[in-house]
């Protein structure tokens, strides 16, 4: 069953940053680190930016890929 560009970002958000929200993510690098942060920021506008352009079939693949990446890990 193909996987939607909306169920792909979530998947994708969820290998990236666990259970926390990508926007969280950003203020606790930027608590941290404001230089860190302008970059956390500049990268999670970059994820979203990738997401929207990507062909479906294509974030599909790249989940498959990193799904089974990580079953050889654990």
């Amino acid at each position: 069953m193909p996987v939607s560009k909306a169920e792909a970002k979530q998947l994708l958000e969820r290998l990236i940053f666990d259970d926390e929200k990508p926007r969280d993510w950003v203020q606790d690098v930027w608590y941290f680190s404001p230089t860190l942060g302008e970059s956390a920021a500049k990268l999670l506008d970059l994820f979203e930016a990738l997401v929207e352009c990507c062909p479906d079939e294509k974030l599909e693949n790249l989940l498959h890929t990193l799904y089974r990446q990580l079953e050889h890990t654990e």
